[in-house]
């Protein structure tokens, strides 16, 4: 929603209103762009915001993504809400979702939703909710929500694969789905805090049975995940090698991720490890700049930033470097800085960094 936000801005269009699926506005053709943008939401143009990728290889044209802005018509429907079979202020509820009247299911209500209901329906408050007396079936969709969630795979309950739970069924989420800020609702609906990181299947594994494919759209106020909007992500792209994972800093997990040393050198002068996913990993010098290094001297508590380097070894390390560090210089740790991507150490020149902590012998 926060790319979407620039966008809608960047067109002149106001804000957005939701970030859609192919099912709403067709396939596209030609190139596939995989850039992730790392929007705050007070820029004017996507350019001003950071980018990675997201694999190709997940990308088809029945992945193609839509955005409704605030000024379209589209938005002026999307979520009105009515009451039928009853009364003004009574009946069976039905909210205008993806372009259609849907009803919504039973499960994933409370006095929370039902309050909010009557009040933009201008019907005063709530006196109860309960199962319609209709059973026939409204055009084969339906609106819901999950009632349980919980981290698994993970050394603790507070870092792990992220599943939630409708009804009695559990199931995984796509990556796609997760955001900071959806990750923080979840840690503290757990009491495990806030969140560290939204993680991929190479953390905690893959999970098995059902996929769930809500996105969730929190502001980060929320203390449960039932009270962000919800929207879907297309099932087609989910499958259990993009099952989604949460780290919250009630984890033990947490005290080692983003931790940093320099090694063949001294304290303050080496070549420069990050604690990654759950290893020591290289960092690659294609993702460095000023910014990063003096963060980085920062944080080891070695003064400020002398130079940085082509490392002189040229060994792998395990395989598997770090790569794609965003920081602004005034972070006091890189995992303050926007994620890095894990990437194959024969794919750059490896990083070597000399602190001014190095020079006058003030080590920490």
């Amino acid at each position: 929603m926060r790319s979407a936000d620039v966008l809608c801005a960047q067109l002149d269009c106001g804000s957005a209103v939701a970030v859609v699926e192919v099912d709403w506005f067709g396939e596209g053709s030609g190139h596939i762009w995989a850039d992730v943008f790392d929007c705050q939401g007070n820029e004017t143009h996507l350019s001003q915001c950071g980018i990675s990728s997201w694999s190709r290889a997940a990308c088809s044209h029945k992945h193609d993504a839509g955005v409704i802005c605030n000024r379209s018509s589209v938005a002026f429907h999307e979520g009105r809400v009515r009451l039928s079979g009853g009364s003004e202020c009574q009946g069976e509820v039905e909210i205008y979702f993806r372009q259609d009247w849907r009803r919504v299911l039973l499960d994933s209500w409370s006095l929370s939703e039902a309050s909010v209901l009557c009040r933009q329906l201008g019907c005063g408050s709530v006196l109860n909710y309960r199962s319609s007396p209709s059973t026939t079936e409204h055009k084969h969709m339906c609106v819901t929500g999950h009632t349980e969630a919980r981290l698994v795979n993970g050394p603790d309950s507070c870092s792990g694969r992220v599943e939630l739970q409708y009804l009695s069924e559990w199931g995984t989420v796509c990556a796609v789905g997760w955001d900071m800020r959806a990750a923080d609702v979840l840690c503290a609906q757990l009491d495990c805090g806030s969140a560290v990181a939204v993680v991929e299947v190479d953390w905690f594994r893959e999970g098995s049975g059902h996929i769930w494919a809500d996105v969730f759209d929190c502001q980060g106020n929320e203390t449960h995940l039932s009270q962000c909007g919800i929207s879907s992500w297309s099932r087609a792209a989910c499958s259990h090698k993009h099952d989604g994972g949460v780290i919250c800093n009630g984890s033990s997990v947490a005290f080692h991720e983003g931790r940093v040393r320099l090694s063949g050198g001294s304290e303050c002068q080496g070549e420069v490890e990050i604690y990654f996913r759950q290893d020591w990993r290289r960092v690659l010098l294609d993702s460095w700049s000023l910014s990063e290094a003096s963060v980085l001297c920062r944080q080891l508590g070695c003064g400020s930033v002398l130079n940085y380097r082509s490392s002189p070894s040229t060994t792998e390390h395990k395989h598997m470097c770090v790569t794609g560090f965003s920081c602004s210089g005034s972070e006091a740790h890189l995992g303050n800085c926007s994620s890095a991507q894990p990437v194959n150490c024969s794919s750059g020149e490896q990083l070597y960094i000399t602190c001014s902590g190095n020079q006058h012998n003030t080590y920490q």
